[in-house]
Parts: C-alpha cells; sequence; structure tokens
C-alpha cells in the first residue's frame, strides 16, 4: 500500500533577532519573568515592512526541495498553512506559487492556527494515498510581528509571538518502514473567543472601526490559564490515541515534535504521557511561538543538526486556537 513519506524538509527565519531584554525596553517585562512562564529566549522579526508570510515560505520550500533531491519544478499542489495571510485575501498559497514560478499548480490556505500542519499533513496525506498528487509541498509561515500590542496591556501575548516558515516536502512511497502513520485532528469552537483576533471582522459592518483601534481589539487577545487547562489535557488525550490505535508504546518513539507554544505545556504534556525529557524536540527558546510554522520548524532543525534521522518514530501533537488539536504519527 502507498504511504505518505517526508522526502525533505526546510526552514527560515528572518535575521532580526529580538531578545527578552530588548522587549523589556517597550514594555514592562524581564528576561526572567518571559522565561521563567514560556521557556522563550528570543525571537524573531521580519526586518521591515512589506515582507509577508509567502516571502518567508520560498527560501523554506526551496531548502525543502534540496533535502528532496527535487526540483521546485516538481512540486504537484501547494498546502499553505497561517493565521497571517500576507492578505485578507487571494490566500497566501497563491503568491507563494507566484513567487515559486509554478504558474498553474493549485494552492490551498489552511486556516487551522497552532494546529495547520498537522490539517495540512492529513490533507496531503490523503491525496498522495489516492494517487492526486506526487509532490506535496506543507508549508507553515507566519508573520506575528505587525500584528502585536508592543505596550504593558499586550504583554503577555506580545512575547510568545515570532515571525518564521517551514516546509515539508511529501510524496508516495512503498518502503514499509517509512511514511506517515496515522494523524488525528479535532476541533471546539466553544474556546474560539479564549484566543482569537476579533477584528477586523467581516461579522461587523463595518469591519474596521477607529473604535477597534482604540479598544486594541485589532490586536490578539488570549485567556492564558484557560487555553493552558485545555492544551495539556487535549495534546496526551489524542497523542494516546494515536499511539494505541495504532499498538505504538511510548517506549518505541525515538522523538517527541511538539507544537512550540510554551515550554512549559510541552513539559508538562511529556510528564502526563512519562515520555523521558530527552526526548522531547524544543526550539521555542530561539523563535518563540510560530504557530503553523512551529512543527516542521523544528522537525527540520533536528534532522539539520543530526539528531533526528531517517527510520526513527516521531510523534507530533499540536494545540491551539479555534480550539483545534491532533496528532500525527510518522516514520521518517
Amino acid at each position: 500500500m502507498t504511504k505518505t513519506a517526508f522526502l525533505g524538509l526546510g526552514h527560515y527565519v528572518p535575521s532580526k533577532v529580538v531578545t527578552n531584554d530588548d522587549l523589556a525596553q517597550m514594555f514592562d517585562t524581564s528576561d526572567e519573568w518571559i522565561q521563567q512562564r514560556t521557556g522563550i529566549k528570543e525571537r524573531r522579526y521580519i526586518e521591515e515592512s512589506g515582507i509577508g508570510a509567502s516571502d518567508l515560505a520560498v527560501p523554506a520550500v526551496q531548502m525543502a526541495c534540496k533535502n528532496a533531491g527535487i526540483d521546485v519544478s516538481e512540486i504537484d499542489v501547494i498546502i499553505f498553512a497561517t493565521l497571517s495571510p500576507d492578505f485578507n485575501f487571494p490566500g497566501s498559497g497563491c503568491f507563494l506559487g507566484d513567487k515559486l514560478g509554478l504558474p498553474g499548480v493549485p494552492a490551498l490556505d489552511v486556516r487551522n492556527q497552532c494546529s495547520g500542519f498537522l490539517y495540512g499533513l492529513q490533507i496531503a496525506d490523503a491525496w498522495i494515498k489516492c494517487g492526486m498528487y506526487k509532490r506535496v509541498a506543507l508549508v507553515g509561515a507566519e508573520v506575528h510581528s505587525t500584528a502585536l500590542d508592543f505596550s504593558d496591556e499586550g504583554r503577555d501575548v506580545t512575547v510568545l509571538f515570532g515571525d518564521g516558515a517551514a516546509c515539508a516536502i511529501l510524496g508516495p512511497t512503498e518502503e514499509g518502514n517509512r511514511g506517515v502513520i496515522d494523524v488525528e485532528v479535532h476541533a471546539d469552537g466553544s474556546g474560539a473567543k479564549e484566543l482569537w483576533l476579533e477584528g477586523p471582522a467581516s461579522a461587523y459592518n463595518p469591519r474596521l472601526t477607529h473604535e477597534m483601534i482604540d479598544n486594541k481589539t485589532v490586536y490578539p487577545s488570549m485567556n492564558g490559564r484557560h487555553v493552558f487547562r485545555w492544551a495539556t489535557a487535549k495534546m496526551p488525550e489524542v497523542s494516546r490515541s494515536v499511539l494505541e490505535r495504532n499498538n505504538v508504546a511510548v517506549a518505541d518513539l525515538d522523538w517527541v515534535v511538539p507544537h512550540q507554544a510554551n515550554k512549559r505545556i510541552n513539559e508538562f504534556v511529556a510528564q502526563k504521557l512519562e515520555i523521558p525529557p530527552e526526548k522531547v524536540v524544543h526550539n521555542i527558546q530561539k523563535y518563540g511561538n510560530t504557530t503553523a510554522a512551529s512543527i516542521p520548524l523544528a522537525l527540520s532543525e533536528a534532522i539539520q543538526e543530526g539528531r533526528a534521522k531517517e527510520g526513527d518514530l516521531v510523534l507530533l501533537p499540536a494545540f491551539g486556537s479555534g480550539f483545534t488539536w491532533g496528532a500525527a504519527l510518522v516514520r521518517l
């Protein structure tokens, strides 16, 4: 039976490094406060206005293609996961296709926030297994820095996020010892307003007003405690579901590469699943939360650094806005 394999991964982050001390110059915070609550030491921001998520995705796709041993022109379809599209419409996948020189290649934007990569992986897996496409570019890319509130009021959200992009080139394989084993995803909109960006919105007429700007509803807001409780419940739950359904024991895993939202959340999840700390990949300390890019970025770095390798069994869990959550089990 045809399976979906990770043929190559790539990533890219902007060159502008923003440390916790840099943020402490803008609002009331400190390096100690941020590290203690999140595990983040620094993050990357775009260098100047005019750089969108699709721009960050270009070098990530190029790197992934190189590592997969294919030319960019061989990409059959683009799946672009992001909560920060270049513009409201059209989708960032269309902009990316044009920048990669891929006229006519279909592009699908996925708007499932921190779980976007897993939703995209499930779609790509189905397309490849049914023979529809042979080379899928699954991209996660975000530009958060242009939508953050750099004041004391916005501190709790602003310290978390960074800009970045990553890409997985996926394709069919007949090798029985590698490929996507399972992907499970969920959503519960009852928690939608606990982590969201209210305005501008098509639900309002007009979509954007001066009052929205003054009231700061144009910035993301989060009920941190509520999100923490849900994340530390749902990520272990869906991880156990995937492992049990495929008769895989925690001890069989080589790596766990979770969504990088908060190091404390990931440590808590690992403890619940009884996963040794040395098997959990963290890079949130360098990049913050890059949302849809975080899982492929962490996995790409782990492979590039020689930690993760072909044949490794990897668990990919995530939780995010929506609420959405899921987990994937993959043999690299």
